[in-house]
């Protein structure tokens, strides 16, 4: 399967609403260039029959928001574009993240309203997948050093937009705190520090049925990984409080 085919393929939602409008000139130009009918990127589907997200929705999305991270701070730098070709590699394959990154910098110079990408984004994907979009954005914006403020807001505007509750978010933002802040497994958890061992227990049972990778199952390999190491990281936090309060 082609590069775009594979990136693009069976796309539905996204072609659509402010996410259709982003990427529509990318797409007239792919379907100019290969001689590919338009039909195939829905599998022959219309777009209006549409109503959950397809693998093909949740990459382009991932896209259009590191788009909204990149420009967060007024600027574009090309060590930002670098740092995130590793990622885009990992996630999309050699010849998908070509295909990713011609979107990506296409996008860099369109005006982008995150609230309105990411309300879309609310309106047709599951609140699992949406947890893992937002934690993929801060695993991106910490991959040049760290999460700079004003990613920090705007990922927390996306998140705000696509209806994660503040405690989810927090606990997300959490893991990328552990040198600066001596209470960040309890907020992994979700709990405060004054909580009982019994509750510590009960919300890492909790938390990691939240963050169950099969939650995510359907929603593509990266979304998974994601998952995955979130339910690592809430593995860790839990052995972080138990080592410090000696439990067994």
């Amino acid at each position: 399967m082609g590069a775009s085919k594979w990136i693009f393929g069976g796309l539905g939602f996204v072609l659509g609403g402010p996410i259709g409008a982003l990427i529509g000139v990318f797409i007239a130009s792919l379907l100019e260039n290969t001689h590919i009918e338009s039909g195939e990127y829905t599998q022959g589907i219309p777009h209006s029959s549409r109503t959950r997200a397809t693998q093909g929705d949740i990459r382009v999305s991932i896209i259009v928001l590191l788009a909204c991270v990149i420009k967060a701070d007024g600027r574009i730098l090309k060590s930002e574009i670098n740092s995130i070709k590793p990622f885009l590699v990992r996630n999309f394959g050699e010849e998908g993240a070509k295909q990713a990154l011609m979107l990506l910098k296409q996008l860099l110079n369109q005006d982008i309203n995150p609230a309105e990408v990411a309300q879309q984004i609310r309106q047709h994907v599951n609140y699992s997948v949406r947890l893992e979009l937002i934690h993929l954005l801060l695993e991106v914006a910490k991959s040049d050093g760290e999460v700079a403020d004003s990613e920090c807001q705007t990922i927390e505007l996306i998140a705000t937009h696509m209806g994660i509750a503040d405690t989810d978010y927090q606990s997300l933002l959490s893991l990328y705190r552990k040198h600066t802040d001596t209470n960040w497994a309890y907020t992994a958890l979700e709990i405060e520090p004054t909580a009982t061992d019994e509750e510590v227990k009960k919300a890492y049972r909790r938390m990691a049925m939240k963050y169950h990778p099969d939650k995510v199952a359907n929603a593509g390999e990266n979304i998974r990984q994601q998952a995955t190491d979130k339910f690592r990281a809430i593995n860790e936090a839990y052995e972080h409080i138990k080592t410090l309060r000696g439990m067994k």
